[in-house]
C-alpha cells in the first residue's frame, strides 16, 4: 500500500446523488445541518456545502431503476451529538453511535431516496485520514 503523499487523490470534490423528490430531500439535508450553497426544494438541481466539498442531489425520473449502490461517510467532529440533533430533528437513524473495529465511532441513517448516509469520528489513538 502506497503511502498517501504517493496518492494523486486527495479528497472527494462532491458527490451527486439522485432524488425522486427535491423538495423532501432538501428539507431532509436542511434538519442534519447540511449549509445549502445552491438551489433549494423546487430545483432540479441543489449543492451543499461539505467543508471544501460539496453534496449535491439532482432530480431523477420516477421511471429510473434504483438499485442500492452504498453509502457516502462524513466526519463530523462528535458524532453522539451528531445522532442527537438528527433525532431532535425528527428522523430515524438507522443505527445509534457505536465504534468500529476498523477505528471510527460512528452511526448510519437513509435519506428519503435510499441513499445510505454514515457519519463518523476517529475514536482517540486512532489514525484519521486527514480532511483539508
Amino acid at each position: 500500500m502506497s503511502d498517501d503523499s504517493d496518492s494523486p487523490l486527495r479528497c472527494i470534490s462532491a458527490v451527486t446523488l439522485g432524488t425522486r423528490n427535491m423538495g423532501r430531500s432538501v428539507l431532509f439535508y436542511d434538519r442534519l445541518g447540511f449549509e445549502l450553497r445552491y438551489g433549494g426544494a423546487a430545483a432540479s438541481f441543489t449543492s451543499y456545502a461539505v467543508g471544501a466539498a460539496a453534496l449535491n442531489l439532482i432530480a431523477a425520473s420516477a421511471n429510473e431503476p434504483w438499485p442500492w449502490w452504498g453509502r457516502i461517510i462524513f466526519y463530523v467532529a462528535d458524532v453522539d451529538t451528531f445522532h442527537a440533533r438528527a433525532l431532535a430533528q425528527g428522523l430515524a437513524p438507522d443505527t445509534p453511535p457505536a465504534d468500529g473495529d476498523w477505528g471510527e465511532r460512528y452511526f448510519h441513517i437513509t435519506d428519503p431516496d435510499g441513499h445510505e448516509l454514515s457519519f463518523a469520528t476517529p475514536l482517540p489513538g486512532k489514525a484519521a485520514r486527514p480532511c483539508p
